[in-house]
């Protein structure tokens, strides 16, 4: 049985982009109505947290109730994926 639930946990798809809707114990790191970037982290999905890439530049995790997910329209998507290779090179 338990083998099953950590097989669940490993191929529920984790949401791309979300919404922030709460920041109230993060307003420094969090904006409101803001688009992030979620990345993929079964580990913190089990204790309800969820890891994105807040204002700072750096994924950090959040309680996963300060967010809705959405679907972004594909041209949207890539925009963040040039915004991203644009700040890792200017990082070097």
């Amino acid at each position: 049985m338990e083998n099953d639930e950590i097989a669940a946990r490993k191929t529920k798809a984790q949401p791309k982009f979300v919404i922030c809707v709460r920041n109230d114990s993060f307003p420094a790191s969090l904006e409101l109505r803001e688009v992030y970037r979620a990345i993929s982290d079964p580990e913190a999905s089990s204790h309800k947290m969820l890891r994105v890439i807040d204002e700072s530049g750096e994924d950090y995790l959040y309680p996963d109730d300060c967010f809705v997910a959405v679907e972004l329209p594909r041209a949207a998507e890539l925009l963040f994926r040039l915004r991203r290779r644009r700040d890792d090179r200017a990082d070097r």
